[in-house]
């Protein structure tokens, strides 16, 4: 069972926070203080950190940057309300692993709570595997069941967060802002233009439909409909 610890300094926000990751099996521990957090963090070997941006007793940038400079490498989930594009470049530049602004919706949160966990696990391969779609991690070819496909960098990108998450919820928001590597505009169409497009290269006629559709969520790459609210 991961285990979490939550830096947060308003109780409510808190309280949400360890009951939604609970939901999805995971256990963790709140402290409410920026410099008690670094402490904790330093001192047991906690999965993830979730880190409030403003804290009292030590600011979150300089809790995240003092891990760093201490080696502590788990993740950190920073959230925020302070919402600028800069806000979360200075975030991310300090050691943050992702950045959600507040307020948040529990099941974003803990959907990117369970990517930064897998992303964690080590990855030594060459090659990502679903089904008969293969990814060549070094030549940047994909294949579907042997035959090569033609992919943009963008489509890649794309394809190879999807397939290191198979099975996995990713949101809208969190596919934006790691293909794209900037903060998600809700009124942008640009990520269901894409999604498309390579469904049209991987999901051929004769061909099971691996990416699927999470209705008011975002998309899954799985080569079976695990839920009655995933469509093709």
């Amino acid at each position: 069972m991961a285990r979490v610890l939550v830096i947060e300094d308003d109780e409510t926000t808190a309280r949400e926070i360890v009951a939604e990751l609970s939901v999805h099996g995971m256990t963790a521990e709140w402290i409410a203080n920026g410099r008690e957090g670094l402490e904790r963090a330093c001192q047991d070997g906690y999965d993830l950190i979730t880190l409030d941006r403003m804290l009292p007793g030590m600011d979150g940038i300089d809790v995240v940057a003092e891990l760093r400079r201490a080696q502590v490498d788990t993740p950190v989930l920073m959230i925020s309300a302070l919402s600028d594009v800069d806000e979360r470049v200075r975030g991310l530049r300090a050691g943050g692993d992702d950045y959600l602004t507040k307020p948040f919706a529990p099941d974003e949160m803990a959907a990117r709570a369970e990517v930064l966990l897998r992303r964690r696990q080590p990855q030594a391969v060459q090659r990502l595997r679903v089904a008969n779609l293969e990814l060549d991690l070094v030549s940047h070819v994909a294949y579907r069941d042997g035959q090569p496909l033609t992919l943009l960098p963008t489509e890649y990108r794309l394809l190879e967060f999807l397939m290191r998450n198979s099975g996995q919820v990713l949101t809208r928001s969190m596919i934006f802002e790691t293909v794209w590597g900037f903060h998600f505009d809700p009124g942008t169409n640009v990520i269901d233009v894409h999604i498309a497009r390579l469904r049209r290269k991987i999901d051929t006629a004769g061909q099971p439909p691996l990416i699927h559709t999470v209705r008011g969520t975002g998309y899954m790459l799985t080569a079976a409909q695990e839920t009655a609210s995933v469509t093709p």
